[in-house]
């Protein structure tokens, strides 16, 4: 059985290698070869899909799944896991959880395995509905783990509620971010997403689907959190809610020297009256800034705002929110006044507008609708995001923007700080040891095959970014890390939290079966003793 499970799994992959979306196979011929053909299912297996989802946002990395799981519901989730888990170590089947494959080098992929369609679970896929409960001290959503945030959002505020941490792109799901941790400009003050989750449901690596929580099975809530879907998959989040806003005050303004724009920055999240989302972004070698933001922003003072010269020159852009109701304009207004008058931008480039709380946290989508129109979207994405700790932002600044950065400009680059208290330490996210820190992401695309807008070139740079954090000893470490062996996940989470993180994966997935894209532990390579 065994044999034959493995022959069919490589004639499959020839198959569709060969034939993509036109293969036809009867399903009783590819699911029973596989140990699949006697699962009931509520949902449903296909194979002629495979290709659609053997590609990710990052767009440099494609594997070809063996099946795709419809799921109907959760039991079908579970049903599909515990089947390759009774298939034992020998089989070649592993199994991906894919939200809206937003991954950026296969991490929601398998070779040759079953990926799970998440988005299936979710509302609209017609899987579970969320449930918002209004319970006056503590509110909360119940959300399926493929349930998109941005459906979250609309389906709480029609409740005047929203949760309190967000991603800075809603059109993901629930259990993908949760897996990683979720972190947007409210993190300084609520932490990332997964500081904010009550509760979960998780079908782990045997099948069985456990609630668990701070109280309940709490070493597997904690491992689940950040735990890049090594010890279960998350099919159901209970989130922590509070009233939501009506209107934002959205402001932008400019530094040009790096020491007080980060020094305003952690004034400001240090702060106990202070703004409610606060990033910053770096520009460089761009001109006319000033003129993008008069699409959306306006000036405070128009006259000295159009005299303002970029020059090419190296900016640090500070955003920042103030939330608000229609009666408290007033006060808003003063409140904003004060903080804004601590600070030590420039002048001359205090921008501002007021949208609403649904049209700030849904902003990113705007842009891209604009690219995909330009073809821009669907490109190669060599992202690169690191936490560095705060006695080590103006070193790297120095190196990476003075001297690595300088001529090359392939995206937007976020660099804001947050505080580690916030940060649960029993999840498995591994962050600097420091109450400060930053989170830097270079968010490039690669639209040219080659220069300066190409893959190598991005990627060469992301080289000599890292490879200087680590000969300078920066402290730093990746979020969303591209690491491809098991000795770099041992150095990036190192000694007592690897210990943990294995026993975790020993305990809750022994034959290695779930999330093989993150590339962590490879299928068979668990002592089964353990």
């Amino acid at each position: 059985m065994v044999k034959a499970s493995v022959v069919c799994c490589l004639k499959l992959l020839l198959l569709l290698a060969l034939g993509g979306l036109t293969m036809h196979v009867p399903d009783a011929d590819v699911l029973a070869p596989l140990g699949l053909g006697a699962l009931r299912l509520d949902g449903h297996l296909s194979y002629h899909d495979a290709a659609s989802v053997a590609r990710d946002f990052g767009n440099r990395c494609s594997m070809l799944p063996s099946a795709v799981l419809h799921p109907g519901s959760v039991s079908d989730v579970a049903a599909a896991v515990r089947r390759v888990f009774q298939l034992g170590e020998r089989s070649p089947l592993t199994v991906a959880a894919r939200g809206h494959g937003h991954s950026l080098l296969g991490q929601s992929q398998t070779a040759g395995g079953i990926v799970v369609k998440m988005e299936s679970l979710g509302g609209s896929g017609g899987g579970a509905k969320m449930r918002v409960v209004r319970h006056a001290a503590a509110p909360y959503v119940d959300a399926p783990g493929g349930e998109l945030w941005i459906n979250v959002l609309h389906e709480t505020l029609k409740h005047g509620l929203a949760p309190r941490s967000w991603t800075d792109y809603l059109h993901l799901t629930v259990g993908g971010t949760l897996s990683n941790a979720g972190v947007s400009g409210q993190a300084f003050r609520h932490g990332p997403q997964i500081s904010n989750v009550n509760q979960l449901e998780i079908v782990t690596g045997r099948g069985d689907v456990v609630t668990c929580s701070p109280e309940e099975n709490s070493d597997l809530f904690y491992g689940a959190l950040g735990g890049l879907g090594q010890f279960g998959i998350i099919t159901r989040a209970r989130i922590a809610l509070e009233p939501a806003p009506k209107m934002v005050r959205w402001i932008r303004v400019l530094y040009s020297d790096f020491a007080s724009f980060t020094e305003d920055q952690e004034a400001l999240i240090s702060a106990e009256k202070t703004f409610d989302y606060i990033e910053g972004f770096v520009t460089i070698n761009r001109t006319g800034i000033l003129n993008n933001w008069r699409t959306s922003f306006k000036p405070q003072d128009p006259v000295q705002a159009s005299h303002f010269q970029s020059d090419g020159r190296v900016l640090y852009c500070l955003e920042m929110t103030k939330n608000f109701n229609d009666d408290e304009a007033d006060i808003m207004e003063q409140e904003v006044g004060a903080l804004l008058s601590r600070l030590r931008y420039i002048q001359s480039t205090l921008f501002h507008t007021d949208v609403t709380y649904l049209e700030f946290l849904d902003r990113v989508h705007s842009s891209e609708v604009k690219l995909r129109a330009q073809g821009l979207w669907e490109v190669p994405h060599p992202w690169l995001n690191l936490l560095i700790p705060r006695s080590a932002i103006h070193k790297f600044a120095s190196e990476v923007f003075g001297k690595i950065l300088k001529d090359s400009n392939n995206g937007p680059i976020l660099l804001y700080p947050v505080n580690r208290s916030k940060w649960d330490n029993r999840t498995s996210v591994v962050i600097p040891d420091e109450e400060i820190f930053y989170l830097v992401g270079f968010l490039s695309s690669a639209p040219s095959l080659s220069g300066h807008g190409s893959v190598q070139h991005a990627v060469n740079l992301n080289n000599k970014i890292v490879g200087f954090c680590d000969e300078a000893g920066l402290g730093m470490k990746q979020y969303l890390a591209p690491y491809t062996t098991q000795q770099q996940w041992k150095a990036h989470f190192g000694g007592a939290r690897w210990e943990t993180f294995e026993r975790r994966k020993h305990m809750y997935d022994p034959l290695a079966i779930l999330a093989p894209g993150q590339r962590i532990f490879p299928k068979g390579s668990l002592p089964m003793s353990l």
